[in-house]
């Protein structure tokens, strides 16, 4: 870990994983929704339940969901601010198991075309862990840009995305692909070391077998 990691970014305190870290999980959540959100309901799990009410952990979630950066001052007001919004927020207790990190959330999120189900940890020192998107797991830690595809799991598929990748050089960092099942719903998530390119965005968009697709940049601060 760098220096950087150990005593945290640049935030509205107190705490970088409670405070810090959470944002960004708002935050990512907002951004995966890809639209303005009217409902959420976040399930608060370990220490993020047992300590995050003297740490603003609601308060830094719901500031990420406004779509504000762990460093804006508006955060420990962020709770009202949602309400201003029209941003009902919920907040729930829940036992996400032995193996899940103390400070995780599932986070239920609603707009006005689109749901989306987030469960994240923030691990330490403002970074964070996404790890299931809409129940299929996922490991993103938010550092670089991902490609994030929900698609229909059919052959060929992995060959095209890159194939479409390599001819405008952009450097894959990591790829993974998760499903319910053979031939069903899937979700790829491909981080890269550039950026990508708005039309070959609309290039990918065009690939059979893609409901959708978003371009994740990197959380603030990273």
């Amino acid at each position: 870990m760098s220096i950087f990691e150990i005593i945290g970014p640049i935030m509205v305190g107190p705490s970088s994983s409670h405070t810090a870290g959470a944002c960004r999980i708002g935050y990512a959540a907002r951004r995966l929704l890809d639209e303005k959100p009217l409902k959420a309901i976040i399930y608060l799990h370990g220490s993020f339940l047992a300590t995050g009410d003297g740490h603003g952990t609601k308060e830094a979630l719901a500031a990420g969901l406004l779509g504000f950066y762990p460093d804006d001052e508006r955060l420990i007001a962020a709770l009202d601010l949602a309400a201003q919004e029209h941003l009902d927020i919920v907040f729930e207790p829940i036992d996400l198991g032995q193996q899940a990190h103390p400070n995780s959330v599932k986070i239920l999120l609603q707009g006005p075309t689109h749901s989306l189900t987030l469960v994240a940890a923030s691990i330490g020192g403002g970074s964070v862990r996404l790890q299931e998107i809409n129940d299929l797991p996922v490991d993103i830690s938010g550092t670089l840009e991902a490609l994030i595809l929900w698609h229909n799991d059919t052959p060929g598929f992995l060959a095209r995305i890159t194939a479409v990748l390599a001819c405008v050089q952009i450097n894959v960092a990591t790829i993974r692909t998760s499903r319910f099942e053979r031939g069903e719903t899937a979700i790829t998530v491909v981080e890269i070391d550039n950026s990508l390119p708005s039309e070959v965005a609309a290039l990918l968009k065009k690939v059979p077998s893609i409901n959708r697709l978003l371009v994740l940049s990197p959380l603030p601060g990273f």
